[in-house]
């Protein structure tokens, strides 16, 4: 196993993650633009497409991470059985779930199960499709609904905090369903569906615009909050979250609602709205 795999077991993610929450959000000047600057390099961020084109306007490095798009930067595909990519970035897998199991990677999977911490919310996407999407420094970090939904609950699930990035992912078992991540439950018009956003180490921060940050804190247990007296309605397309810095975003749908594309492969760059199926 690579050094820098077995680096991912032994680093502390959780306190590298505090740190890094609290050194993004530094409003001092100096600090904030030089890491703006630097991911704007680095990864050849195409500000003209944010409501906020100057990187030095932003209030702290977590603002401009977060940074909201201009109004038609991005458009739901007009077709009303699209299913929706819920964020940019890259696929990293796609396609049928087979028997309660998700590919995380060639060689690798997972349970729906362990995934949402839930055999019972797992039976009903047993032989459903899913979307991974890995967003990477350079991406817009909102998430948006893949099809109109209710609430009905989310769960926050502990776990560790294994990077996400291509390698990590090709060489850890499991590591979607072992890192700390949100799980929201929705009903949609057409049956249930779930959106997964998982943190991963240094960018572990999760907001949601029903109920504002929910990660940090950590969790020590699973805890579920219901939702469904709340009549929380989001329409399609509408944003529904996002990462205080990136992470990755897992789509779930039983068969009775739909189907993810099978011709969507590995490392494909998606984009907010950009269909990615169909509805039943």
């Amino acid at each position: 196993m690579k050094i820098s795999i077995l680096l991912q077991y032994a680093l502390p993610h959780r306190l590298l993650s505090r740190i890094v929450y609290w050194a993004t959000r530094w409003t001092w000047k100096p600090w904030k633009n030089f890491l703006i600057n630097q991911i704007v390099r680095r990864y050849a961020v195409d500000l003209s497409e944010a409501q906020t084109p100057d990187p030095a306007a932003f209030e702290h490095f977590n603002a401009f991470f977060t940074r909201l798009l201009k109004p038609g930067a991005r458009s739901a595909d007009p077709a009303p059985d699209a299913l929706l990519c819920p964020a940019d970035g890259r696929v990293s897998q796609a396609g049928p779930i087979r028997a309660g199991r998700i590919v995380q990677a060639k060689g690798q999977d997972y349970t729906v199960a362990e995934l949402l911490a839930s055999d019972e919310d797992a039976a009903a996407y047993a032989d459903g499709s899913f979307i991974t999407v890995y967003l990477s420094p350079r991406d817009y970090h909102r998430a948006h609904m893949p099809l109109a939904g209710r609430l009905r609950s989310t769960v926050h699930v502990p776990g560790r905090l294994f990077s996400v990035a291509p390698a990590p992912v090709a060489a850890i078992p499991r590591l979607f369903a072992r890192n700390e991540r949100l799980v929201c439950h929705f009903d949609s018009e057409h049956g249930p569906f779930v959106v997964v956003m998982v943190g991963a180490m240094l960018v572990s921060s999760v907001s949601t615009v029903w109920s504002g940050l929910e990660i940090p804190p950590y969790a020590s247990k699973v805890t579920r909050r219901d939702w469904a007296d709340k009549d929380l309605r989001l329409e399609r397309f509408a944003e529904m979250a996002r990462f205080n810095m990136g992470s990755t975003v897992i789509v779930l749908l039983p068969a009775s609602v739909g189907a993810i594309d099978t011709d969507l492969r590995p490392e494909q760059a998606v984009r907010v709205g950009q269909r990615i199926g169909r509805l039943a």
